[in-house]
């Protein structure tokens, strides 16, 4: 699986500074929301403003559609979802970088960050009924064969692969603009391994520019 995570060359093109640590974990402990504390947050504001600087290149409106990092440092509380996408909402706001969580056993294919063609569809809800958007041509996707997974880079996933709590194997795509050094990434996913605990099975693998 990790070998065959592509991100797209249109991808680094526009943010030739993007790089993204992927983890792969077997094992994942399952049940509902612990209600994590969450003691420290990143002083985030400069990695907040290279990602809004991220979406208006690609066409995104950032005060309208917020990256996750964003989204979550708004938030007087971290929401409740699961013991898992707690843990990794939590390393995310400590460490002050998007994270997402991806349910493998629902993936289509390999996934991948590409720039849209505008005819792929993403499965969501509205008003609590499903519903299927269309990205927007030239808008950053990570998707896989059956569709989008994440729109507009990581700010919203899909249904499909959510994370849920009888999950058995997760993928977690920790990314990072600078100026947040590679050092920092790399200390954000060790502190999410921890978090998911001891017996986990875990492999991982740093893509970027000069990795491409």
């Amino acid at each position: 699986m990790l070998d065959g995570i592509h991100v797209d060359q249109e991808v680094f093109r526009l943010r030739p500074d993007f790089a993204l640590l992927a983890i792969v974990v077997e094992g994942l402990p399952s049940g509902p929301s612990e209600g994590i504390p969450v003691t420290t947050r990143a002083e985030a504001g400069v990695h907040v403003d290279s990602w809004r600087e991220a979406y208006r290149a690609f066409g995104a409106k950032p005060n309208r559609t917020r990256n996750s990092l964003e989204a979550l440092l708004r938030r007087p509380e971290l929401p409740q979802v699961n013991r898992v996408v707690d843990s990794y909402n939590t390393v995310s706001v400590r460490h002050g970088l998007p994270i997402g969580g991806e349910d493998l056993d629902a993936y289509a294919g390999l996934p991948r960050l590409v720039r849209a063609r505008g005819d792929e569809a993403f499965d969501t809800m509205a008003n609590g009924e499903p519903v299927t958007e269309t990205a927007d041509p030239g808008e950053v996707v990570w998707r896989d064969d059956a569709g989008v997974t994440c729109r507009r880079w990581n700010h919203r996933q899909c249904v499909r692969t959510r994370l849920r709590e009888d999950s058995k194997r997760g993928l977690f795509l920790l990314e990072r603009l600078e100026p947040m050094p590679l050092a920092a990434l790399s200390a954000a996913g060790e502190d999410l391994i921890r978090a998911l605990g001891p017996d986990v099975d875990v492999c991982s693998r740093l893509i970027a520019q000069e990795a491409a």
